[in-house]
């Protein structure tokens, strides 16, 4: 592991999906979960979150509708939450989910509406 990679994907990995999810998830890390996290954390978010090709309002667009229509609820509301973090409204995120829609099918979409109303009411105090 590259410590310069895992410590600029960690920062990166609290700044989007914020310093409460990231602390829950390295916390719970376990023997086996372990290497998981600095996987994650050096791979996804150092590597591929810290490359300069896009940016990061972008990248939580892609992953809004890779994970939507992937069925992957609980990375979908660490998304949504993240994507929100990367300066996302709530109209474009619907947006995303209609989008979801046309292309991946009305349960993806009525299931990630269902996600981010959560979310969002939980951010928003509601």
């Amino acid at each position: 592991m590259n410590d310069e990679t895992y410590e600029k994907g960690l920062k990166i990995r609290r700044e989007t999906l914020g310093d409460a999810y990231v602390d829950k998830a390295l916390s719970e890390a376990t023997d086996f979960t372990q290497d998981l996290q600095t996987f994650v954390t050096t791979y996804c978010w150092g590597e591929i979150w810290g490359r300069e090709g896009l940016d990061r309002k972008t990248r939580s667009i892609i992953n809004l509708a890779m994970i939507s229509a992937l069925n992957r609820p609980h990375e979908l509301a660490a998304h949504v939450r993240g994507a929100v973090n990367n300066g996302l409204t709530e109209d474009e995120i619907k947006e995303i989910f209609l989008q979801v829609g046309i292309y991946c099918g009305v349960p993806a979409m009525v299931d990630s509406f269902r996600i981010a109303k959560t979310v969002l009411g939980e951010i928003n105090g509601k």
